[in-house]
């Protein structure tokens, strides 16, 4: 039985995966309402939904309780995986959750888990993709360079790349909790995955990282090329993922495609691939409806991203943004 969604819940309404997510469902003309949450109380996020909360963060004891209160208040139904702090414990409470008439639409915490460390995704996988050599100890690499980058990370961030055995020494020394890894110098690819509630991938869209600033792209472009396709579907659809997930992939110096790091969420540039004709939050919203996902046409575009302001008066009420500002002074070349 069909059942129509009139509540969702966004998390992260300070990143861009957050906002990005908004503003793929209000592309999608979404007719229900869109209550956005952060721990942070000036979250761009806020000002693009119908209502926001600010909550503790997910780490914090309390915040269960308080997420459940958010939920009875506003009877959501979706919780939308749009924070890679969140879905952990949307995982982890989903029976409870579920009792509150809300849908966490996540994977099981075994599979986030699997995702987030970086040696395990190497460990569990390896032996059927192509990853590149991964490994705790940096003397088990004997080629330089090599890249160290935290073993809990997200992203592009905090990725170091070590040249020589006196930058090892001092990368070894420096920064603890750092895993070392076979050194990719070709392009940087993401491909966002949409898969069902049940883990079956429906589509994938490639794109190449152009242009990225603390790990999130903000240039880039959709190449629908086959083996990143079918190689990302395939990854999905072996740890069975719920829902959309982003993957990295890279080129290593023969130009073959290795697995680089999986998020089982919307990403922060999720929003190219809403642009290039397949809105994955909407298609969210769909699956939990009980609608058939008919995988769309998708566009080779290229997307390039910009800051957007939004003012707020002395009470943090909206004032204007900065797409008022345009619309009042159009510039016409």
């Amino acid at each position: 039985m069909r059942r129509k969604i009139s509540t969702v819940l966004i998390p992260g309404a300070s990143a861009p995966a957050g906002i990005n997510t908004i503003k793929s469902l209000r592309l999608s003309d979404f007719k229900g309402k869109i209550l956005s949450t952060d721990s942070n109380s000036l979250s761009a996020g806020f000002y693009l939904s119908d209502y926001y909360e600010v909550i503790p963060e997910a780490e914090a004891d309390d915040y269960l309780e308080v997420l459940l209160n958010v939920i009875d208040k506003y009877n959501i139904e979706i919780l939308m995986p749009s924070s890679g702090y969140d879905i952990f414990p949307f995982s982890e409470f989903k029976s409870k959750l579920k009792k509150h008439g809300v849908i966490p639409v996540v994977s099981d915490r075994k599979i986030l888990e699997i995702c987030r460390d970086k040696i395990y995704t190497f460990n569990h996988l390896n032996k059927i993709f192509r990853l590149p050599f991964t490994t705790l100890n940096p003397d088990e690499i004997d080629t330089y360079p090599f890249i160290a980058k935290p073993r809990y990370g997200k992203g592009s961030r905090d990725v170091i790349q070590v040249n020589d055995e006196q930058e090892k020494r001092y990368i070894c020394s420096k920064f603890p909790n750092m895993i070392y890894q076979e050194f990719l110098p070709g392009d940087e690819y993401t491909i966002d995955v949409m898969s069902d509630l049940e883990g079956n991938p429906i589509i994938s869209v490639p794109r190449v990282r152009l242009q990225t600033k603390s790990g999130i792209s903000t240039k880039g472009k959709i190449i629908l090329d086959k083996e990143l396709i079918e190689e990302s579907m395939k990854i999905v659809k072996k740890l069975r993922i719920i829902g959309p997930s982003c993957i990295q992939m890279k080129k290593d110096k023969l130009g073959q495609f290795k697995l680089v790091e999986i998020n089982p969420r919307l990403g922060g540039g999720t929003i190219f691939t809403t642009l290039a004709g397949a809105n994955f939050p909407r298609m969210v919203v769909d699956l939990v409806e009980g609608k058939k996902i008919d995988p769309p046409k998708i566009s080779e575009i290229t997307v390039l991203r910009y800051f957007e302001e939004i003012v707020l008066d002395e009470r943090n009420k909206i004032n204007y943004s900065g797409k008022d500002l345009l619309a009042s002074n159009p510039c016409r070349i």
